[in-house]
């Protein structure tokens, strides 16, 4: 964590993507100017094989690629860690944008001595059962950390935590955090990362969310993850998974 006896505060944001053309760009763009030319930031996507204009959008705003041999969250989120030199990550989805100063509040927590740790959620619609759904995330509950939230860590809690699981397609934004917690201490920073609605929209509010605390709930009674799988596939419009 240190060099000498200052910690080192190099931070990379790693952003996985699956045929994200009509977001990446501009999420890149306002990543570019919330944190301005700072010389200890980079932006890594680790790309999951996108057969669209995903790729060369991120590079036009200035991020690095890195082209992932597996396609699947969990196995992006560790290639891009893998490929990336900072010494703080910080894991960002494709449709969600941090608030204005996350990246000084994410140094100064860690040199507060935290290990990891991320944001409060907002969604940009306003059906009630979303604002609903985003208020319990100010809560510091494991049940209520999901990946749209972002996710900071530093690089050594994350490798000695042994990274995401790659055996697990769902869920392994929240599975990850009690490993990270048994690390180092884990915090939940002020302010909220806005994420996109467009998948309740497509799929319907009430109705996707039932699904999401249907898999949450047979996830923690046990049932294996192909079975999973299969759920979420057959349930959820979507071309992500």
């Amino acid at each position: 964590m240190t060099q000498g006896s200052r910690p080192n505060l190099a931070l990379s944001i790693i952003i996985p993507t699956f045929n994200e053309a009509d977001c990446i760009g501009p999420l890149v763009q306002r990543l570019r100017a919330l944190c301005g030319p700072d010389l200890g930031l980079e932006i890594v996507v680790a790309d999951g094989q996108s057969t669209d204009a995903t790729v060369a959008q991120a590079q036009e705003a200035g991020a690095r690629v890195v082209r992932c041999p597996h396609k699947g969250r969990a196995a992006q989120l560790n290639f891009g860690a893998a490929a990336a030199s900072g010494a703080i990550l910080y894991f960002l989805h494709a449709d969600s944008y941090p608030p204005a100063g996350f990246l000084p509040a994410i140094r100064q927590a860690v040199v507060a001595g935290y290990g990891s740790g991320c944001y409060r959620l907002a969604f940009d619609h306003a059906h009630w059962l979303l604002q609903l759904s985003a208020w319990f995330t100010r809560f510091d509950v494991n049940l209520f950390r999901f990946g749209d939230q972002s996710l900071f860590v530093r690089r050594e809690v994350f490798e000695q935590a042994g990274g995401y699981s790659e055996k697990l397609l769902v869920l392994e934004d929240q599975e990850i955090i009690g490993r990270l917690r048994r690390r180092g201490r884990f915090c939940i920073l002020p302010g909220v990362v806005t994420t996109s609605a467009r998948k309740y929209l497509d799929n319907g509010v009430i109705r996707l969310q039932s699904i999401f605390g249907l898999i949450c709930v047979l996830y923690r009674l046990g049932i294996s993850q192909p079975n999973l799988v299969r759920m979420y596939r057959a349930l959820i419009r979507q071309d992500k998974l």
